[in-house]
């Protein structure tokens, strides 16, 4: 324990130094919530690394390297780089030229500040919310495991240390702290690895007595369980407004595409670990554990206390770097979206400034109460991915690739996703979720735009290669 509380507290006195000074330096809302569109190279390579670590990593795609394998990686971990990449690699230079704050910002741009209302909900309720509250359940394992803390106290911790740490150094703080944390991530989740594997006998001795199907890239359920799995999650890295916050964060278009490209490709390597993880655990955990404590039972119960409050250490990194990187996700959709477009356009920094740090406050407490009230980490994200995707995704391409997009069109699109994908566990049909909500966006987009006209807040623009009235008019 002595060396659990020792390397926890050398942590937190870091963190809460450059949160510190954060909070002295930084007084505009621009670069409290947009880092002031000039963080340099390793900032966001290593920002992009440690959000990316975050509790679906290191809780749940160890829990799903157990449950199924290596088509966990498929399912999963390779589904989010493939779809980010195309992000970065097709979308990202143009979305930085347009010097937006959030995934909002564009609808509201391109259609009127009201098409901006849906996506702002669903980015600060639907996804920072529930992902917030998986970084809570995640870090109260920790305090559990090394200091025996009943569940409802360490979830009340966790929720007050990183709100301390969020409301004193904005995404600045959250970018430089990132960058540092990211070396003790990939350390930790590196040597738990090859510490599980080791414990397993060994690399061929454990694929050995690993069942077949474990190892195949469509897993024990078989291939059309695995790409229904890929379908739910990948598309929505498209919208994941954490990669647009690091894509609008860079100092250029250059340090953008190259930093977060980087930064993607170090994470598709990283994510190996966990899988290994994972199927190390087969061989000497018993099947029924819940897959939610293997990171934990492995670090407490099988690593020395020297090793294992390192790799403690290491997944408080994550998990603190990627709730702060939630909570000013859902700051940023309130006090832009909301606030500043729609309740007080001509509100100074100093009101800005206060108004963002009240809703980091606000979307942490409220993933507290979700924290209390759900359990399971890859549950709660399948769902907040999958609502998100089926109603954000289509609206978004064709705004990028189609200057026939109406206004109608769009919100209809986006409607048509959010409640078609609400209603399905209702109706009892066997078509899979994700494509049903995709259909009907897909209806709403094309079909409405192509009997509506455009609206006259319209800023007509194929975004991709057209830009917005914000390109270079913010600083």
């Amino acid at each position: 324990m002595g060396w659990y509380l020792g390397y926890i507290i050398v942590y937190f006195l870091i963190m809460f130094g450059i949160g510190f000074y954060y909070f002295l330096k930084v007084k505009n809302a621009d670069d409290y919530l947009i880092g002031g569109w000039s963080m340099g190279f390793w900032p966001i390579v290593g920002t992009v690394i440690s959000t990316w670590c975050g509790a679906s990593v290191f809780i749940g795609t160890v829990g799903l390297g157990f449950q199924v394998g290596a088509s966990g990686y498929i399912r999963f971990s390779l589904a989010s780089v493939i779809f980010t990449l195309i992000l970065i690699l097709a979308f990202g230079r143009a979305l930085r030229r347009q010097r937006l704050y959030t995934l909002a910002d564009l609808f509201g741009q391109r259609f009127g500040v009201r098409a901006g209302i849906i996506p702002s909900l669903l980015s600060a309720v639907v996804y920072a919310i529930p992902t917030t509250a998986m970084q809570y359940l995640a870090m109260s394992t920790i305090w559990s495991a090394c200091f025996g803390m009943d569940v409802g106290n360490a979830l009340v911790l966790s929720a007050v240390l990183v709100l301390a740490f969020t409301v004193l150094g904005g995404l600045p703080g959250t970018i430089v702290t990132d960058a540092l944390q990211a070396v003790l991530i990939i350390t930790g989740i590196v040597v738990l690895a090859v510490a599980s594997v080791s414990l397993a006998g060994g690399m061929g001795p454990m694929l050995a007595a690993t069942p077949p199907e474990f190892l195949s890239p469509s897993g024990p359920y078989g291939a059309k369980e695995a790409a229904l799995f890929f379908i739910s999650v990948g598309p929505f890295y498209l919208v994941w407004q954490s990669s647009w916050q690091r894509i609008f964060a860079a100092k250029s278009e250059k340090v953008s595409l190259n930093a977060n490209t980087l930064g993607v490709l170090i994470c598709c390597g990283v994510f190996v670990c966990p899988i290994l993880i994972g199927l190390a655990a087969r061989q000497f955990l018993p099947p029924d554990i819940n897959p939610d404590l293997i990171f934990s039972t492995v670090t407490r119960d099988l690593l020395p206390p020297y090793v294992g409050g390192l790799i403690y250490c290491a997944l408080l990194a994550a998990l603190v770097t990627g709730a702060d990187s939630f909570i000013l996700q859902g700051s940023s959709n309130l006090t832009h979206d909301f606030y500043r477009q729609l309740i007080n356009p001509k509100a100074d920094n100093r009101r800005l400034m206060l108004v963002s740090r009240l809703t980091v406050a606000l979307v942490a407490l409220a993933a507290l109460w979700v924290a209390f009230n759900f359990t399971g980490i890859i549950a709660i994200y399948q769902w907040a991915l999958r609502l998100t995707a089926t109603t954000i995704v289509l609206p978004f391409l064709a705004t990028m690739l189609w200057r026939g997009l109406t206004r109608a069109g769009v919100m209809a699109g986006m409607l048509g996703g959010l409640v078609s994908t609400v209603l399905w566990p209702y109706l009892g049909l066997d078509f899979d979720q994700t494509l049903f909500g995709f259909l009907f966006s897909a209806l709403g987009v094309f079909g409405v735009s192509l009997v509506t006209r455009h609206h006259p807040e319209e800023h007509v623009a194929a975004v991709l290669w057209e830009d917005l009235p914000t390109a270079g008019m913010r600083r």
